[in-house]
């Protein structure tokens, strides 16, 4: 019988290199540090006032023009008996009482014609009124 004689070299400890682990980790670190957002915590608790804000806002400062679909304007909810550039400079004028600050909401039906919406505009600009601003609504709000 023939003997296999097996080489026993010295025994060496097998290694782990732990440089390519701490340059993962170190990525990972900057990563969840750019990424992450810090909350700031208080060491009061604080509960803020309560007020309404509806009762908070400027309303005379605001000038509501509606424009009917048929063409007819009313000025904070009072119809105008005529359709004339100078019967609605009138009236936001008499609304505004000199008060050149206040701003004009001009609400006008979504059928109604354009040269109505140019009128409300022309007649603001003569009674002085430069701050002019649209009524819009939602597409959720027109669906109901």
């Amino acid at each position: 019988m023939s003997r296999m004689r097996f080489r026993h070299g010295s025994q060496e400890e097998p290694e782990i290199n732990l440089i390519p682990f701490i340059d993962v980790l170190l990525v990972v670190l900057i990563f969840l540090m750019l990424s992450t957002t810090y909350s700031k915590f208080t060491e009061m608790e604080v509960r803020l006032p309560v007020a309404d804000a509806e009762a908070q806002r400027d309303r005379p400062k605001e000038i509501v023009v509606a424009v009917g679909a048929d063409g007819r304007y009313a000025v904070n909810r009072t119809v105008l008996p005529e359709r004339s550039v100078d019967a609605v400079t009138a009236a936001l004028a008499a609304v505004a009482g000199g008060n050149k600050d206040n701003v004009v909401i001009i609400s006008a039906d979504a059928t109604a014609a354009h040269q109505s919406v140019i009128t409300v505009m022309e007649a603001a600009r003569r009674a002085g009124l430069m701050q002019i601003t649209f009524a819009t609504q939602t597409a959720a709000q027109a669906a109901r």
